[in-house]
């Protein structure tokens, strides 16, 4: 999207479509079970622009902004719990680890299914700036990097550990999940943040991470960066990891902005092999 409209959409199962110009919200699509992740995507060979939406009612679907009525549906394996696009990837991560990645040049079917990399439940997933590949996280954590192409798969497919806390026993840590994924749009390095309240910057093709912060004193459920990579911002707020009994009126609930420096965010070295 252009930047004038903000997409939205949650346990009320509605998807609605906010200018910021006019301050009028608009219901553009509905579904039977919780929203629980939206994105903007231009489909066809005509690019045309709509909304995508994934829901725990097992379905996403696709809308036009312009009628009730979505342009197209597809049943998916399990409730939707990540979903991403990049140029005409769009891939869906749900319950029971299932992967559906989707070619927006063919939007109306399943491109290929197949499962995550990672042994425990998806909470996360993000593609790829150039769109031949994605990301994806755990509540365990643990990231999984992943290609589209069978080759580079074999060749450069591999995950790693993350958000973890190591205790002084080297056999111990403490594991948290990673809430959320996301690539800076320049360099193609990425972020990822969670449950410990910390994020990391990365290089996937050196395998190397290039920056770490500590943590902030509370979960991180949401972070990414604006549309040149210079600012990156981070939500801190809580996740809900733990149960409603930890949801305080005191805990933090805030939007912060980090200015990237280069040396944060810029690739290192050659893609090792």
């Amino acid at each position: 999207m252009d930047g004038t409209k903000v997409v939205s959409g949650g346990a009320d199962k509605t998807v609605r479509l906010f200018d910021l110009a006019t301050q009028q919200t608009q219901t553009i699509g509905q579904h039977e079970e919780p929203v629980r992740t939206v994105r903007a995507v231009q489909c066809g060979p005509q690019n045309t622009p709509c909304i995508v939406s994934g829901s725990w009612d097992k379905t996403v679907k696709y809308w036009d902004m312009r009628q009730p009525t979505p342009m197209c549906t597809l049943t998916m394996p399990e409730r939707v719990y990540a979903m991403d696009a990049s140029q005409k990837l769009l891939v869906v991560a749900t319950a029971g680890l299932h992967v559906e990645i989707i070619n927006l040049n063919n939007p109306n079917q399943i491109f290929r299914s197949t499962l995550s990399p990672l042994k425990f439940q998806t909470r996360s997933i993000a593609c790829y700036p150039k769109g031949d590949g994605y990301a994806v996280g755990s509540i365990e954590g643990r990231c999984g990097i992943q290609y589209v192409d069978a080759m580079q798969q074999k060749d450069y497919g591999f995950s790693f550990k993350c958000q973890r806390e190591q205790k002084a026993n080297p056999k111990e840590a403490l594991i948290y999940a990673v809430n959320s994924i996301v690539f800076h749009p320049v360099y193609g390095t990425f972020a990822t943040a969670g449950a410990d309240g910390t994020f990391s910057f990365w290089d996937k093709d050196s395998r190397h991470r290039l920056k770490g912060y500590p943590s902030f004193g509370a979960t991180i459920p949401a972070v990414n960066f604006n549309r040149t990579g210079a600012i990156y911002a981070y939500a801190l707020s809580y996740d809900w990891s733990k149960g409603y009994q930890y949801n305080t009126p005191n805990y933090t609930n805030v939007v912060r902005l980090h200015i990237c420096r280069d040396e944060e965010v810029k690739p290192r070295g050659k893609r090792k092999t």
